[in-house]
This record gives C-alpha cells, structure tokens and sequence, in this order.
C-alpha cells in the first residue's frame, strides 16, 4: 500500500485534511514537522534561528525517516519541495497529492508565530506561493483544490485515496 504524501502551501490545510483521510483510511498520520521536532530535539523556530538551510538539512533527514514507511498519510512542511532530494523520496514509495489553496484563502487562517517564513509578514504568503506553485505542480500526482469548503475536499482526497487502494 503507497504512502499518501500531502503537500502544499503553509496553512493550505496538509495537516488537517491529513488527520481525517488517514481516520478514515484506517492508516497513520506522520505530520513532518512535528516528527522534525520530535526526532531532532529542537524546534523549527530554533532551526531557522540558525539558518533555512538547517532547517532544510532537518526536513530531508526526516523524510528520509517518513518515506520508508508503508501505508501511511504524511503532511510535509510547505517548503519540502524547494529540495527535489525530498521529493524523490517521498515519491519512491508514496503517491503526491498537492493541495492547492490560494494565498487569498490562507491569510485569515495562518498564525505567523507558528510558521517562522511569516511570522513577520503574513503577506509574505503570496510571494512563497508564486515561488512554490511551480515546483507543487511539477511533483503532484494529484492536485486537489481546496477552496474553503472542507467537506468537499476531503471527499476528493478520500475519493483519490479509495482509487488508490483498488490499484
């Protein structure tokens, strides 16, 4: 059973839908950043205090970690595409589902503090989508559009999902 790999803009809603397609799949849910923090011992605040390449350096080894499990649901960080080493191996043994949510829609749901590209400028948000969309489109599998209406999304996911098991 292939891994579901989510990716997509900070506040786009990776770890939310996340949480609910693996409940509802019956799998594990790894969100990246929280198992980051957990297996390095530092938080991503402290990382980016040093350098994004710290940070950077930390993610891939952490989806190097996620990516040989099976069958599960992972929410990367928004930014885990800026490294095509990250993507190749998520890729290797999940499929890549990029959730796209305009920067419109995410300003009023980010807290800043919590996401250290933000914390000082939440209109940041879409300059990182004009630099990232690119890159989600390239590594998608999947593109699900998430426009506000969260049961609608999470049927697609789950419908993409299902699709997924039948294979």
């Amino acid at each position: 059973m292939k891994n579901i790999i989510l990716i997509g803009m900070p506040g786009c809603g990776k770890s939310t839908f996340g949480k609910r397609l693996a409940k509802a799949l019956g799998r594990s849910f790894y969100d990246a950043d929280q198992v980051l923090e957990e297996r390095e011992k530092r938080t991503i605040k402290s990382f980016f205090a040093e350098s994004e390449d710290a940070f950077r350096a930390a993610e891939t080894r952490t989806l190097q970690y996620l990516s040989q499990l099976e069958g599960v649901v992972i929410a990367t960080g928004g930014g885990a595409v800026k490294r095509a080493e990250n993507m190749t191996l998520v890729k290797e043994h999940g499929v890549v589902v990029f959730i796209d949510r305009q920067p419109s829609n995410i300003i009023g749901c980010i807290q800043g503090d919590a996401r250290p590209l933000l914390a000082d400028d939440k209109e940041r948000i879409y300059k990182l989508y004009e630099e990232r969309i690119g890159l989600y489109r390239r590594y998608a599998d999947k593109i699900v559009g998430n426009d506000g209406e969260f049961n609608r999304t999470l049927g697609l996911l789950r419908e993409y999902a299902q699709k997924l098991e039948e294979e």
